[in-house]
């Protein structure tokens, strides 16, 4: 039985190919993935520390919001 993606690959590598109008690497798709949890990670680790220094009890929308554009920023490609 094959391994289970966390995400369907082929699907990935058709909207980035329909997108990047470019050839593509094989395992492009793995690092699209990769910068994604990466970009998530940091994104909730900036937004904890927002709540806190704010005084809310967990991360809310509002602090996502406001860490959001520095974190975007920091993964500019």
């Amino acid at each position: 039985m094959p391994a289970q993606t966390l995400y369907p690959r082929a699907t990935v590598k058709k909207i980035v190919k329909a997108h990047a109008n470019r050839p593509l690497s094989r395992n492009v798709d793995i690092l699209i993935f990769l910068n994604y949890a990466l970009f998530m990670q940091e994104l909730l680790k900036e937004s904890r520390i927002q709540a806190k220094t704010s005084g809310e009890r967990g991360i809310s929308a509002k602090s996502v919001r406001k860490v959001r554009e520095g974190v975007l920023r920091k993964f500019k490609g």
